[in-house]
């Protein structure tokens, strides 16, 4: 049965793909995105052109933390499933600017959740992250592990998120669930993140910035996978649940770097740095609940994950070089 789906974000790098999907299996999309600048918005404008002109898609440029554009988002639609990815991103620019963080990623989802109160909503999907994990000492990490200690505004705010998720949910009975990304990439990924900015920078022949001795590991999950994962929590009957969603294969800064300078065919120039404040040692997901009751399989290794990032990247690089080079 087809759905009405409102993605916040979903001019971003994941909520672009996910409507791909959503709207290839006929679905109704609402797309909410403030189109910001936390890099440049004619990316976003790229990531959803292709959408523009399908009869099934709306956009709406406007901000979660607006009450009154949600109220009456919610007022003049009947909307099914309310997949929330608007946030503000990165561990890094958190701790430079935490009342923003705080503003967007705390009072924006409770803005929405309060909108969403006596609406038609009857599924609620939140993305946290694998920061609330912040320095776990015991690995792989589990959904119920202790994540009381943040050591990131970020963290802190995702951590939050999932808790304002449990009490909405508890006082609207709207099933919830709660979604720890890992560590995303692929094609449209933000041109901060490491395999996008070590890919233009090795382009360049600029030095890329390495933090540490490269022993940091990261557990890097392909796009396809995570909107596989968001899909299966969707159509999900859980009540309320949280999901570990990554590819449970945790890469080392060092190989990560060796894996792109083999695809790119070009040896990389190192520039050491100390690691940043903020930054956790390792990543490693748990996602035997998601494998169970999800029936989550991630499948890309970072070998042909970086190769379809690479080969993306090289295509955008020649249509539109301004923007990616």
């Amino acid at each position: 049965m087809n759905k009405t789906i409102l993605v916040t974000g979903g001019a971003g790098f994941i909520g672009s793909h996910l409507i791909d999907r959503l709207l290839d299996a006929d679905n109704q999309i609402i797309c909410l995105d403030n189109l910001n600048d936390y890099y440049n918005p004619l990316i976003k404008a790229l990531n959803q052109s292709a959408h523009l002109d399908h009869e099934n898609y709306t956009f709406i440029k406007g901000d979660i933390r607006d009450a009154d554009l949600l109220t009456e988002l919610f007022k003049n639609n009947d909307v099914d499933v309310v997949i929330h990815l608007a946030a503000m991103a990165g561990v890094r620019p958190s701790i430079e600017d935490p009342v923003l963080y705080t503003d967007v990623n705390i009072n924006g989802t409770q803005t929405l959740l309060e909108a969403m109160m006596g609406s038609s909503v009857k599924k609620f999907v939140f993305a946290s992250s694998s920061s609330v994990y912040g320095n776990n000492k015991k690995t792989p990490f589990s959904e119920d592990d202790i994540v009381d200690f943040q050591i990131s505004p970020y963290g802190a705010t995702k951590k939050m998120g999932e808790v304002m998720c449990y009490t909405y949910h508890h006082l609207s009975g709207i099933p919830t669930s709660c979604l720890r990304f890992f560590t995303v990439y692929g094609p449209r990924q933000r041109p901060e993140m490491a395999i996008h900015k070590f890919t233009r920078m090795i382009k360049n022949g600029d030095a890329i910035p390495f933090f540490g001795d490269g022993s940091t590991a990261r557990d890097y999950t392909y796009i396809d996978d995570i909107i596989n994962g968001i899909i299966a929590t969707m159509n999900a009957e859980d009540q309320y649940a949280i999901y570990n969603l990554g590819n449970s294969e945790p890469v080392k800064l060092d190989e990560l770097v060796h894996v792109i300078g083999e695809r790119i065919g070009v040896k990389p120039t190192l520039d050491r740095q100390d690691l940043p404040t903020g930054d956790v040692q390792q990543t490693f997901a748990d996602v035997s609940r998601a494998q169970s009751r999800l029936v989550y399989e991630p499948s890309i290794s970072i070998e042909a994950g970086v190769g379809r990032f690479v080969d993306w990247y090289e295509s955008m690089l020649a249509s539109h070089g301004a923007l990616y080079s």
